[in-house]
């Protein structure tokens, strides 16, 4: 579970780094937003609604917002427009990168993102440049003191899971797309909590980085993390999980 997969966990079990930059709850509500927008504001019939919903009460975020987030994008309380995009491109070492974005200025969130790219050696690139290295699977990751990795991997497997991984301190279900809602379902019905649950993107090869060039692909991470109008990021990087657990979020 090296690479972006290992980057994405430790994040998770050190509690949310987002949230120490104060913007984790503008993104949870701009998903919120655009996920009522787009398939209404009922969660039990909107599975992109019912996951975010999760992830913002896991976060802790105040029942108010959350209701008022969902109303702001059934068009019952006035709110900013929002729009969904993503860009794709190359990162220090000609890792592939992939950029979510939510934003009410598409114009501003390309411009400083491409920024941000050329900041570190990187550089922005066509639509589907690098979307074909990734396949889209739904990820659920777990502290590993949940319980004993047989019995998790055995419920894990048993509701259809993909694959089963565990590292030291973290367990990782990959499902397919499809099965991530069905599988979710499973453990919360048998109360264990993850420390996150999401559809991501796995990407089918990776790209070793030591020395600067990790470290420069790291703070680049880290940069596109703190941009409020970046959802998520995918790449393709293997960075050994020494230095990603050493690294400051």
């Amino acid at each position: 579970m090296s690479g972006h997969n290992k980057w994405s966990s430790i994040k998770h079990k050190k509690g949310a780094a987002d949230a120490k930059r104060g913007n984790l709850f503008t993104k949870l509500v701009r998903e919120i937003t655009v996920s009522a927008k787009s398939g209404g504001g009922d969660p039990d019939m909107n599975p992109r609604l019912r996951t975010v919903i999760d992830t913002s009460k896991a976060a802790n975020m105040p029942a108010d917002n959350i209701k008022k987030a969902i109303l702001k994008g059934t068009g019952e309380l006035p709110g900013v427009s929002y729009e969904e995009a993503v860009y794709e491109g190359y990162g220090p070492g000609g890792v592939a990168v992939i950029v979510e974005v939510t934003t009410d200025n598409k114009n501003r969130a390309v411009a400083s993102i491409r920024k941000i790219f050329s900041l570190f050696s990187g550089n922005m690139g066509e639509t589907g440049c690098v979307a074909w290295m990734f396949d889209t699977k739904g990820m659920i990751t777990f502290d590993s003191e949940v319980g004993l990795e047989d019995e998790v991997m055995d419920i894990a497997l048993e509701a259809g899971a993909e694959d089963f991984r565990a590292e030291p301190g973290i367990y990782e279900v990959l499902t397919a797309k499809e099965d991530f809602e069905a599988i979710k379902t499973v453990f919360d019905n048998k109360n264990l909590k993850y420390l996150g649950a999401e559809v991501t993107k796995v990407p089918q090869n990776k790209i070793k980085l030591e020395g600067k060039e990790a470290d420069s692909m790291l703070k680049m991470m880290a940069k596109l993390e703190e941009h409020d109008d970046i959802q998520n990021i995918y790449a393709n990087f293997d960075i050994d999980d020494s230095i990603i657990e050493s690294f400051e979020l």
